[in-house]
């Protein structure tokens, strides 16, 4: 029975670790999960859960290392401090554990963060990217939103290395505050509440400051080999509301060939585009299992597992996902499983 050790993941991790345990070829797996928090959404799907310490990159790493010793992890597929661990994976691979990550430190590094990889892609054929500017003081984000009103577009801005929707706002001056105040929360700032927050410091870490986008939004995830090769792309569109559906998309699924084909990223990762005026544009592209990668998997393709079967050796080969599925999902209440 192969063991395989998520460390600090988001709450989706509980469907990621089922789609491994309910794998199609009847592969035995025992689970482990760790995360800071014992009452854990991810934590509920283990078959071995434990709290984990809030440490530094090195420290981190060495008590990762430990873990896997300890309990003979097969696969690690981490999240937290990726990038450390990523540095240190001969030190993993001798203990006889594989750990489902970028192998080029230098790619890895752009990946995440967000002004690297806009860099580096800039100059390939691949898609665009939207006009930025990154800032780090109040003066800067003032300069930034002015020279991207003038260039005709509605502004944004988000941390260049935030994850998911964090730290994202929309810059707008039209907006009805009082209306704001009194209904839901919105991600909508005007440019004198944005500056004022921002002044309150001299200067804060890059933040990003764009064009905001105002088309369809698409998720591409994708599942890789160990050596990048590209063996499923599927587009997955937020639509109204809660809903998600798994569309054929010709030109996205070329984006994600070309990205393969440019990088070779292995195993699991996910190309986020949103269009504007009919163009794709990128927003970033993340290194691991994306948030949404459980709704992707009603395609057919059980991405989890084909990551963990294709690096313990296993032959995985070209998929065929179904399209035009439309997708959502309601809350349903579980008993929680918190140990002793």
């Amino acid at each position: 029975m192969k063991k395989v050790w998520f460390n600090r993941w988001f709450s989706v991790a509980y469907h990621y670790m089922n789609s491994i345990r309910n794998n199609e070829d009847g592969v035995q797996f025992k689970m482990y999960a760790t995360h800071p928090d014992r009452t854990h959404m991810a934590l509920q799907a283990a078959d071995f859960a434990d709290t984990e310490p809030v440490l530094g990159d090195d420290d981190y790493v060495e008590f990762a290392l430990n873990f896997c010793k300890q309990h003979g992890i097969d696969v690690f597929i981490p999240r937290l401090h990726m990038y450390a661990i990523a540095k240190h994976l001969d030190l993993f691979e001798k203990a006889g554990t594989k750990v489902t990550v970028c192998r080029d430190l230098e790619l890895l590094e752009n990946l995440l963060e967000k002004q690297k990889f806009y860099e580096s892609i800039r100059q390939k054929d691949i898609l665009a990217i939207p006009d930025y500017q990154v800032v780090n003081t109040a003066d800067e984000f003032m300069a930034a939103y002015e020279a991207l009103t003038q260039a005709g577009h509605q502004v944004c801005m988000k941390p260049t290395n935030a994850e998911g929707g964090m730290g994202f706002r929309i810059i707008s001056n039209k907006r009805d505050t009082l209306g704001d105040l009194f209904g839901t929360v919105t991600p909508y700032l005007s440019t004198d509440q944005a500056y004022q927050i921002l002044s309150s410091v001299d200067r804060f870490d890059d933040l990003m400051v764009m064009e905001l986008l105002n088309g369809y939004e698409y998720s591409i995830d994708c599942l890789a080999s160990a050596s990048g090769e590209l063996l499923a792309a599927v587009p997955r569109r937020k639509a109204d509301g809660r809903l998600r559906l798994l569309e054929e998309v010709p030109e996205l699924v070329e984006i994600a060939n070309k990205v393969a084909a440019t990088y070779r990223i292995p195993f699991n990762y996910n190309i986020q585009v949103k269009y504007n005026q009919g163009v794709p544009k990128l927003l970033e592209i993340n290194p691991r299992m994306s948030g949404g990668l459980h709704v992707t998997c009603l395609s057919g393709i059980n991405f989890p597992y084909l990551a963990v079967k294709s690096i313990l050796g296993g032959q995985v080969d070209v998929q065929k996902p179904n399209y035009g599925i439309l997708a959502s999902h309601i809350e349903k209440y579980i008993i929680m499983d918190i140990g002793e």
